[in-house]
């Protein structure tokens, strides 16, 4: 049976705490790191095998090589066979709806700023 990402990492509770906690800055640095973590040093993506190396960091040691792919498949948005560090953002993001709402205060926030130095 496969597990969907969501039942796997947990993240959907903490990553909204997260945001709220750190800042919109260093948020997005921690998503990085988690990126930079999981991927592959030399290809700079996330792949099976990646994922296979740094099990045990996620706490997914026990799952099958099937189970990763199908966590591979759930951030891939290109079709390619691995996870670019913007599928993964846009990944952290889907699997935590509640930061869509975090992230719409941050686009209005820095539309404002934006707006105040055109005028000023």
């Amino acid at each position: 049976m496969t597990k969907r990402v969501e039942d796997i990492t947990g993240f959907e509770d903490y990553l909204p705490l997260m945001a709220e906690n750190l800042g919109e800055e260093e948020f997005m640095e921690e998503i990085c790191n988690g990126f930079r973590l999981l991927a592959d040093a030399e290809k700079g993506v996330i792949t099976v095998q990646s994922l296979q190396r740094n099990a045990s960091l996620l706490g997914i040691e026990a799952m099958s090589e099937d189970e990763l792919r199908a966590m591979i498949e759930a951030g891939d948005i290109d079709g390619n066979g691995v996870v670019d560090q913007q599928e993964f953002c846009i990944l952290m993001v889907r699997i935590s709806p509640s930061l869509m709402g975090e992230a719409q205060k941050w686009l209005e926030n820095a539309l404002v700023h934006e707006h105040r130095s055109f005028v000023q």
